[in-house]
């Protein structure tokens, strides 16, 4: 499936009655869910939208329905949940059919471990109807959840009348029990995940076709031989470079295998560890960054000068945005800049630094991988 060859749905083709949400006794996730599957399934029916056909952007939704970009996130996993669309990765949320089975692996996710948690958690705590359950954030502690996760699986367990949600907004509290009445999936597992069924299938495939110091195929290509999407394979090449099995760089060196999966050792070869982590060349980066405006300051400007935009240094010095506003947060820390707001507001000078002679450290290699060398 290729997003050119799909057809994008315009916001502006929606015809279909807004949901009220001001008056509703929901959350703006749930009634906006529920609006979306009946617009999908109107408008499936008088052949104005068909199945494969990309929804609008989520930002376009937010701005036409008036919420933030987040709770239409939450409505459409609400509604990809119940069946009607799918996300794919690097395409957008596309509309399903809801007769076949989807080509791309859903497993057990972390919300669904949640909701299966909380029911199990009211069962446990014996909860009857009308009770008022903990604040999510509680029961996020006491199940082991984020409170996020949480959050989501109560306003699933909400739109399944199994809890009722006192607020409309996205108050953590207020969660009360309307049956108790349910039934616990047989089948459950809550130590699988679909980035652990995936951590497992990445391991067989380094054991059969790779070897030490062996660079791993691109995300995406990973992503296509094992029918996920870009971001779990992220997610489960995260887990086995926490493990050292992997070793993940930037730019063209990529992700490289330093443990054989089935190697108990702990220690891997000095080859392997030329390179610093991960977070000692971001800081080296940043550093060096610094002692750039740290120069450029010194050189060009005086007490109370203004510098140029973030967007400006960037293009000047052929960085990101984020690099530049990055370094100038530390140089404040320093007390070498201050920020103001307004029309007249901008980043100034309130001290010139003093130019070293060397600029900045060398992290770039591992200290223990150059000792070997003496």
């Amino acid at each position: 499936m290729k997003k050119e060859d799909l057809k994008q749905i315009k916001i502006s083709e929606i015809d279909f009655a807004l949901p009220d949400l001001k008056h509703t006794k929901e959350t703006k996730a749930i009634a906006i869910s529920k609006w979306i599957i009946s617009w999908i399934e109107n408008d499936l029916l008088t052949g104005k939208v068909k199945i494969n056909d990309l929804l609008p952007t989520k930002p376009e939704f937010a701005f036409m329905l008036g919420v933030s970009i987040g709770t239409m996130q939450n409505a459409l996993r609400f509604v990809e949940d119940a069946g009607y669309v799918e996300s794919k990765q690097c395409i957008g949320t596309v509309i399903k059919d809801r007769n076949q089975e989807s080509k791309m692996r859903k497993l057990t996710s972390k919300r669904e471990i949640t909701i299966e948690e909380i029911k199990k958690y009211i069962k446990k705590q014996k909860y009857k109807n009308g009770q008022i359950l903990p604040s999510s954030r509680t029961i996020a502690k006491d199940i082991g959840s984020s409170p996020n996760t949480t959050r989501l699986a109560l306003e699933y367990l909400c739109k399944e009348k199994i809890l009722e949600h006192k607020y409309k907004n996205s108050n953590d509290s207020g969660w009360v029990v309307k049956t108790s009445n349910f039934n616990l999936e047989k089948e459950y597992i809550p130590q699988i995940t679909l980035v652990k069924k995936v951590e497992a299938d990445l391991k067989k495939y380094i054991t059969e076709n790779l070897k030490i110091g062996d660079r791993l195929p691109a995300h995406f290509e990973l992503a296509q031989k094992l029918n996920v999407s870009i971001k779990t394979i992220h997610d489960a090449l995260k887990c086995l470079s926490d493990e050292g099995i992997l070793l993940s760089r930037r730019g063209r060196y990529g992700t490289s295998v330093i443990k054989m999966p089935d190697d108990k050792t702990i220690d891997i070869g000095i080859e392997t560890s030329i390179f610093a982590k991960a977070q000692d060349t971001a800081f080296y980066y940043y550093e060096r960054t610094q002692n750039s405006i740290k120069k450029l300051i010194s050189e060009n400007y005086s007490i109370g000068d203004k510098l140029p935009s973030i967007m400006e240094l960037s293009r000047e010095m052929d960085l990101s945005p984020n690099t530049i506003r990055k370094a100038f947060q530390n140089l404040a820390k320093e007390g070498y800049l201050t920020f103001s707001r307004g029309r007249y507001g901008g980043t100034f000078v309130i001290d010139i630094p003093e130019i070293e002679t060397q600029g900045f450290k060398w992290l770039a290699v591992n200290p223990n991988y150059a000792k070997s060398l003496n």
